[in-house]
């Protein structure tokens, strides 16, 4: 400890960040954390693109930020890679693709502290990477409740509360000790089964409200149809490897799609009022006739996605 800030570790997985990991590093660079208490781990997973010269260019200007290669590419092996690296009390797991308040390290550290609590995260802020109303109504749809269901994180809270998951979360690095690493058989869904692990140990998971990071989804129907569908897959191919399953959220898009000839009206009718309640709030309505088409995409791709996810357990 020292005067009484932890040595905080930040990891960062990525892979092809070349727009995004220069905004990334910034942001922790603007931390108003004591720069000589925080390192910072690039864990880059064999990018092609410029994503490792940004990245190489900052190390040689700011000796805490190391670059350690990913040979094995995925998320699951890069947090792995990152944890046995670093030297800090704390750990932050966070990602290229996102960037944070420059309050959020020493807001994570307070309340872990204040709560005793074993992760820490703040809610996250999901926007558009471009200025576009397909892009704009993906963001808000995975902000709202239709969307990304009861993950409080994306939706809100108004006071610190206990979850079962955060984004971006601050460790203390003696769970892993308690309980093990991300189980690299995952290379999707990684943490919430960590989490689940992590819990049913007794662990703790907090989320404050306070603290908040900054993210960009995919930004085209196409894009987010295929990351949904992934996303689906590894909501019930995990089973293969772990013997629990992940929370019912994940799973209502699955029931969706299964019983379609009988949900499908309540659903547009479902649809269509949370796309008006947004439209409205958001003062657009060019929203209420775009918004209803991402819904659709969000849960047909991941509820199409777990039952492939089925159809690989049954065959593999």
């Amino acid at each position: 400890m020292k005067n009484n800030f932890p040595l905080a570790s930040i990891i960062i997985p990525c892979r092809n960040e070349e727009k995004f990991i220069a905004n990334c590093l910034d942001s922790f660079l603007e931390q108003d954390y004591p720069k000589d208490s925080i390192e910072i781990l690039v864990i880059d997973g064999a990018s092609t693109d410029k994503t490792r010269d940004i990245v190489v260019g900052y190390s040689q200007k700011y000796p805490f930020i190391k670059l350690i290669n990913n040979l094995n590419k995925f998320t699951p092996f890069a947090l792995n890679l990152g944890i046995k690296n670093a030297k800090g009390e704390v750990i932050f797991l966070t990602g290229g693709h996102a960037n944070f308040n420059k309050n959020y390290v020493s807001q994570c550290v307070k309340y872990s502290n204040e709560y005793k609590a074993d992760i820490v995260g703040g809610t996250l802020k999901t926007v558009p990477k471009k200025d576009t109303l397909t892009a704009r109504a993906i963001a808000l749809a995975l902000s709202s409740f239709f969307g990304a269901g009861n993950s409080a994180f994306r939706t809100g809270v108004e006071k610190p509360i206990w979850v079962d998951t955060v984004f971006g979360g601050c460790y203390r690095k003696e769970i892993f000790d308690k309980i093990g690493l991300f189980n690299e058989n995952l290379i999707r869904s990684q943490d919430m089964e960590f989490n689940l692990r992590l819990k049913r140990a007794g662990g703790k998971i907090l989320l404050v409200p306070y603290i908040t990071a900054y993210y960009y989804p995919k930004d085209t129907m196409l894009g987010f149809l295929k990351h949904n569908i992934k996303d689906g897959i590894w909501a019930v191919y995990p089973l293969k490897f772990v013997k629990f399953p992940l929370k019912f959220r994940h799973y209502i898009p699955l029931i969706f799609v299964a019983t379609l000839p009988l949900s499908i009206f309540p659903y547009i009718f479902v649809s269509l009022y949370f796309s008006f309640k947004i439209a409205l709030k958001e003062k657009d309505l060019r929203l209420f006739f775009v918004l209803p088409i991402v819904f659709f995409v969000r849960h047909f791709g991941y509820g199409i996605g777990s039952l492939w996810g089925i159809a690989k357990l049954i065959i593999d």
